[in-house]
Order: C-alpha cells, then sequence, then structure tokens
C-alpha cells in the first residue's frame, strides 16, 4: 500500500483571527499616515538642502542644551538620539506584544517572519560586503541596507493606492518589528565604543526602577516621563546609543491584563506615543537627515563608489533575494504551504517592497561613517536612490496583482448584516463558533475571577482593605 504524503498544517499568509485582525489594521492604519508624512518631510529636506544649503547645514548643526550634563548637542544629533528614542521605544512594544500575544508567539508561525528577516537581514549585508570588497570600499557600511521601514513602505501603497491583503500587511508589519530587533542588535553591538561604566550603570539602575515600579502597579506620566528621560540622559552618557534606552522601556512595559484591567499598560501607552512617534518623532529626523545632495553629478556617484553602490544593490537586490529566498525555505523546509488564494509572485512583491529602507539605514549610515561626513551624506543619498527604485519595482509588481488584492481585501471587509464581524468569519461556521466559544470562555472566567475577588474584598481577605 502506497503511504499517503503527510498533510501540511499551516498557511502561509493564511486569514488572521479576528481579533489579531483588528489590531494589525488599527496599527498599520497610524504607520501609513506617519509614512505619509515621513514622505512629505523627506521632500522638504531634499528641496530645502538643494535650494538654501547654508540655512539648512546652520538650522541642522544649531547646538543646543545643557552642557553640563554632556547634552549640548545639534538639533540634527537630539533628531536622531533623541527623537528616535520614542520611535524605538514604540518598537520594543510592538516586538514585546509580538513575543506575548501575537505572531511570534508561537514557535511554528514565529519561524517564518524569523527567518525571512534573518535571510532579509543576512542577504543585503552579504551584498554591500562583496561589492565594497571587490571595489575596494570601506566595509563598515554592511549594515545600511539591512532595515526595512515600515511606515515608508505602506505610505508608498497608500499614495499608489495598492490595496494589500491583511495577512500580507501582517507578515510585512512582523518581518519589520523582527527586522526592527536585530538592527537594535546591530547598533548595541556594532556602534558602541568607549564605554562610561558609571553612567552606564545608573541607566541600569533607572531601568531596573522602570521595571519594579511596572510590578508595583505605579500609575501617572508625571513618575515615568523624568524617569525616562534621566535614563536616556544616562544612556547617551554612556556611550551606548541612547535608543537602546527606549527600546529598552518597551519591552518592559506589560502586555497581559490584571485586575479589572480593560487593558494593558502596554496597550494604553502605545496609543498614546505611537502617533508622536509616527506623526512627529520619525518625519522630524527625516527632515534633519535626508537633506543631501541630488545634483546629477551626485547620483552618478552613488553608482560609481563601492560603499554606496553596495548599499543600492543591498537594499534592492539583497532584501529581495533575503526575504523572498528566506519565505521559501521555511516553507520548504517546515509543514505550511502557501495559501491558495495567493502566488509565488506575491512574496516576491512582498520582499521587493522590504527593499524600502529609510529611518533605521540612515541612522546606521550615520554612525558606520561618523568619521567621514562626505561619506555619510553619500550614504545617505545611496538609502534614498535605493528605497525608490526598490518601490518603483514592488509597485509595478504590485500592481500586477492590483485587482486580485482589491477582490480578496473587499472580501475580507465585507459586513452585510452590519454587525461588526467581517462576514467571511461567520462564513466559516465552525472556526467562527469556536472562536466565540473560546472568547465566551475567557469571558465567564474573567467573570467568576472578578467574583471571587469581591467576595475577598467583602470578608477583608488579603486583597480587601
Amino acid at each position: 500500500m502506497t503511504e499517503q504524503p503527510r498533510r501540511r498544517s499551516s498557511v502561509l499568509f493564511g486569514r488572521l483571527p479576528l481579533p489579531e485582525r483588528n489590531f494589525v489594521a488599527d496599527a498599520l492604519r497610524t504607520e501609513t499616515v506617519g509614512g505619509i508624512l515621513l514622505l512629505l518631510a523627506a521632500v522638504i529636506a531634499l528641496i530645502w538642502a538643494n535650494t538654501l544649503h547654508h540655512s539648512y547645514e546652520s538650522t541642522a548643526h544649531f547646538h543646543f542644551g545643557p552642557s553640563a550634563l554632556g547634552l549640548r548637542l545639534s538639533v540634527a544629533h537630539w533628531s536622531a538620539d533623541g527623537l528616535l528614542a520614542i520611535f524605538f521605544f514604540v518598537a520594543g512594544i510592538e516586538l514585546k506584544r509580538e513575543l506575548v500575544a501575537g505572531e511570534l508567539r508561537e514557535p511554528a508561525k514565529a519561524a517564518l517572519p524569523v527567518i525571512a528577516a534573518l535571510c532579509g537581514m543576512a542577504a543585503p549585508a552579504l551584498v554591500y560586503t562583496v561589492v565594497a570588497a571587490a571595489g575596494g570600499g570601506a566595509l563598515k557600511g554592511w549594515a545600511v541596507p539591512t532595515a526595512t521601514d515600515i511606515a515608508f513602505a505602506l505610505a508608498v501603497l497608500a499614495v499608489l493606492g495598492t490595496a494589500l491583503p491583511s495577512a500580507l500587511r501582517a507578515f510585512l508589519l512582523t518581518l519589520a518589528v523582527v527586522d526592527d530587533l536585530f538592527a537594535i542588535l546591530i547598533i548595541a553591538i556594532f556602534f558602541t565604543s568607549g564605554l562610561n561604566y558609571a553612567a552606564l550603570a545608573g541607566a541600569a539602575a533607572c531601568l531596573v526602577l522602570f521595571w519594579l515600579l511596572q510590578r508595583a502597579g505605579v500609575h501617572g506620566w508625571y513618575v515615568y516621563v523624568p524617569l525616562a528621560l534621566v535614563t536616556w540622559a544616562l544612556m547617551y552618557n554612556s556611550g551606548v546609543h541612547a535608543t537602546i534606552s527606549g527600546v529598552a522601556m518597551g519591552l518592559m512595559l506589560r502586555c497581559t491584563r490584571q485586575g479589572d484591567e480593560q487593558h494593558p499598560p502596554a496597550e494604553r501607552v502605545e496609543h498614546l506615543v505611537r502617533p508622536l512617534s509616527a506623526g512627529l518623532a520619525v518625519p522630524l529626523f527625516a527632515l534633519f537627515a535626508a537633506g543631501v545632495s541630488i545634483s546629477g553629478g551626485a547620483l552618478a556617484d552613488v553608482f560609481h563608489r563601492p560603499e554606496t553602490l553596495g548599499v543600492v544593490l543591498g537594499l534592492v537586490c539583497g532584501k529581495t533575494i533575503g526575504v523572498f529566498g528566506g519565505t521559501w525555505l521555511a516553507v520548504r523546509f517546515t509543514r505550511a504551504e502557501l495559501n491558495p488564494d495567493l502566488r509565488w509572485p506575491d512574496v516576491l512583491a512582498l520582499a521587493t517592497l522590504s527593499g524600502i529602507g529609510f529611518t533605521v539605514s540612515l541612522l546606521i549610515g550615520e554612525l558606520a561613517f561618523a568619521a567621514h561626513p562626505k561619506l555619510a551624506d553619500e550614504a545617505k543619498a545611496a538609502v534614498l536612490v535605493g528605497s525608490v527604485i526598490a518601490a518603483v519595482l514592488a509597485a509595478v509588481l504590485l500592481k500586477l496583482r492590483n485587482d486580485r488584492y482589491r477582490k480578496l481585501t473587499t472580501e475580507e471587509e465585507r459586513d452585510d448584516d452590519g454587525d461588526g464581524i467581517p462576514d467571511i468569519y461567520e462564513q466559516d461556521q465552525p472556526a467562527y463558533h469556536m472562536r466565540m466559544a473560546e472568547i465566551l470562555e475567557r469571558q465567564a472566567a474573567e467573570h467568576r475571577r472578578l467574583a471571587a475577588l469581591a467576595r475577598r474584598r467583602r470578608a477583608g481577605g488579603p486583597d480587601g482593605t
């Protein structure tokens, strides 16, 4: 008797659970608005730097801040080291949520975005290293093309009017979260030197205090905002990049509910801070980081200098090959199969879109070539050129399937009975009823827990007064 092939148990880019779909939709809506502001800031920076160059340079290099605390920084440094700490704080919250309640919670589901992200960072680094080494260029910029800018990518989709099914958008978001994690590790490991151990110990003590206050249930922005500022200042003076403090605090926020909480602290804080990050911090950073010369000669130099050519090819070719190849490997060697509504060209388009690197790539470019300002500016120009090429290629690939995406998106969002639950979830009756039973069971357990707590309080028990 012929042995039947083992049936695969998971679907790649399958339909998201309804709560996860709603969370992803809300998060991406904010990121899309922030991405459009990011695009506008980048355009303004390019126009400003290329028409009123002296004004742009004098503004970006204007210094202010308390010298006694080692914080007399230029406007450009305040935006890179200060405002981006807010961006990385949100990234830390996103990562914590993914680890606790999102796609990274289960190892089987986490494998795909982790493998894709790792390959999507290793391949660009390899491409840059090969190109730079072959041309006799500096190898220190290997990390520049490794990052994906989710806000920029979503802004491109919004501007082009390209629809993406929620599963593809969720994968892009999760990929960017994992991407941010490894970018943070790269910054912490490879761009830290001359440590001030006293300041580092002070920052660590502040982080421990932050964690203890969280555990004790202390609330109030007037407690945490000053503590966050002190932690950031100590981290900056320690020699470790100051944005690491934002990540650390984001990871310490609790993502699960306790007691009669309607929302966990991480969700509440993210709801407040994400608009500040997407609408102010990142666009201001772009305004003072993206102002580079785009004259014909400067653009031509991007394709002639080994370092800048390595950045462009790393973003355009390396990211595409890495993310697509990593996804294919995950499917080839795990029990996953591609969603029957999608095709491998869809994965290729998504991989090409991941080649849009901006915020973190610009930051790493500044760090990698800090000793060579001219080369740092050329690396920024290469990031812009590579991101634009990746965006155009991705737009072409996505437009070819846009009618199919719109049909899938319309099907996902249709709610003919107006009950707030998309019909496609209710049509899948067994799975729908199973999900509803799980929700009702959780609600009943929560009701029993609260009732028991109320009884103990009335009896003057340990939780009473």
